[in-house]
């Protein structure tokens, strides 16, 4: 990913930041009073005001001094969604069984690292490429691959090491917490002391941003 600081939001803030998904859909409506709808992106995209998580001057200071050390929307970087950053349930533990990757043939030893929402032939697919360090957990036919395999942050795959490529019929699953890669949606931040002191929140707009 171009211009992409490896360093983490602070996450005081971004846990009180707001925001979710975004999809970009065309609705045309047809003569018949029918629409005819279509997706213009295959993937959703996150914004977030993270203006909303400050609480205190020092919270403020270290937000500024973060913008300025990105360059503004020069450089992405990671951002801890509050809603949604792990591979399970939000008050549960990531396992290495969370999350279905794919199925060995033998000699595959890439499968790309992913987060399923939804079940069946409806269900959407969320490339994950930050997982957080050290959270990564991998299993090959219900075994804990520990120490068999790495992660490339260039394509988002898991990479079972020589020799260790999944037999064929088992299931490569996965389990992380994960950031999101945003940047700020701005070049210029307007606050002042005397509002925010007064409770106005300064808006610190952030988007997600693809490889």
């Amino acid at each position: 990913m171009a211009s992409f600081h490896d360093v983490l939001f602070p996450l005081a803030v971004s846990f009180g930041a707001t925001g979710g998904p975004e999809r970009r859909n065309e609705i045309v409506t047809l003569t018949s009073g029918r629409e005819k709808r279509n997706a213009r992106f295959a993937h959703s995209r996150r914004h977030y005001d993270a203006g909303t998580g400050l609480r205190s001057l020092e919270d403020l200071h270290e937000v500024l001094a973060f913008f300025e050390a990105r360059r503004g929307s020069l450089h992405a970087f990671r951002f801890r969604d509050p809603f949604d950053m792990k591979s399970c349930a939000p008050g549960a533990t990531p396992g290495p069984l969370d999350q279905m990757l794919g199925t060995g043939d033998g000699s595959t030893r890439r499968f790309g690292l992913v987060k399923t929402y939804g079940s069946g032939p409806d269900a959407y697919q969320r490339p994950i490429f930050k997982p957080a360090a050290g959270s990564l957990r991998v299993a090959a036919g219900g075994a804990d691959a520990a120490g068999d395999f790495g992660f490339d942050a260039e394509t988002g795959e898991v990479v079972f090491s020589d020799g260790k490529a999944p037999a064929g019929g088992q299931a490569v699953t996965a389990g992380y917490e994960f950031d999101v890669p945003v940047r700020f949606d701005t070049d210029r931040l307007s606050i002042s002391l005397r509002a925010f002191k007064a409770g106005q929140i300064p808006s610190i707009p952030l988007i997600e941003v693809q490889p």
